[in-house]
């Protein structure tokens, strides 16, 4: 009666591991682990613009659950894409005329905002890169005198500067050498006399207002500058500054090992960013010396992006 008993017991037990792996489809089999999503590592130029868009793109993704190491102030554009391409950083926030003109030396940018990007997008995706949708708003070069200067030389555009006797024109290092700086303007406008002034801890304002130049290189959604500014822009009929929307540009390996909520997050932020808004962070960072984080927080907050 016993052995029967136990007969029966193992059959039981026999029948019920049967049932189990019937239902989980099969034989049983060790659980096999998903692999792990890339983490993005995200980088910044050497500028405020540059760590409120590094800020704003990290947050955004953090608070969905992505796991982002950040790199801030990495340096210039030149710098910024060797360590693209050397793999030290996966994504990073860069100008679609700067692309074109800067990273892959083309002589001018398309004739357009919207071909630009395109172009942009082309050429990175030669080597492995795409760009993820561009900004509202537009960040490009630009040349400012002070309105006094402007009005003594009759200056409205780029070409006009060759009326200023002596012109000093003051920018960063990296302007010698790019077509959308020096490079450009001999070029373009026939500047060839221009005397050029790198900046060494001195902001481009500051060498205007002080007379140490007549001309000063700046960027068009510096918060200083305005309807109401003591600074006139020049006009650029050539587009030699280019279209400067802002794209992500992300390693499509990235893009690849990442679930679609990555590509939505961070086209959700960029959607976001027109010139007003851009322009009004840049304030709060660069005059009412707010930090590029919690303005970044603040305004992800407001739109619903956190």
């Amino acid at each position: 009666m016993i052995r029967k008993h136990t007969r029966r017991a193992a059959k039981a037990a026999f029948a019920i591991s049967l049932g189990v792996a019937i239902v989980l489809g099969g034989t049983a089999r060790p659980a096999e682990s998903k692999p792990a999503a890339p983490t993005v590592i995200l980088g910044t130029k050497n500028f405020a613009e540059e760590y409120l868009l590094g800020q704003l793109y990290k947050q955004a993704l953090e608070a969905k659950g992505f796991n982002v190491q950040y790199k801030e102030n990495i340096g210039s554009t030149e710098l910024i894409d060797k360590a693209l391409t050397s793999g030290k950083i996966n994504m990073y926030p860069e100008y679609t005329g700067v692309i074109v003109q800067v990273v892959f030396g083309k002589a001018l940018s398309a004739k357009t905002a919207g071909a630009t990007y395109v172009l942009a997008k082309k050429l990175q995706e030669k080597r492995g890169y795409t760009l993820f949708r561009s900004t509202p708003f537009s960040d490009t070069d630009a040349v400012a005198v002070l309105r006094p200067t402007a009005s003594k030389y009759h200056l409205k555009t780029l070409g006009d500067l060759k009326k200023v006797p002596g012109l000093e024109l003051a920018a960063l290092p990296e302007f010698r050498t790019r077509n959308t700086g020096l490079v450009g303007l001999r070029r373009n406008y026939g500047l060839t006399s221009v005397k050029f002034v790198p900046l060494a801890g001195l902001s481009p304002y500051q060498a205007l207002d002080s007379k140490k130049v007549q001309a000063a290189a700046v960027f068009s959604t510096d918060p200083v500058l305005g309807p109401t500014s003591k600074y006139q822009l020049l006009a650029d009929p050539v587009h030699q500054f280019g279209f400067q929307n802002v794209a992500p540009v992300v390693s499509k390996a990235l893009v690849n090992g990442q679930p679609p909520l990555f590509r939505r997050t961070v086209d959700a932020v960029s959607a976001k960013l027109t010139q007003n808004a851009i322009i009004a962070m840049n304030k709060a960072v660069i005059i009412d010396k707010k930090t590029p984080k919690s303005v970044a927080k603040t305004f992800l907050k407001a739109n619903g992006l956190v």
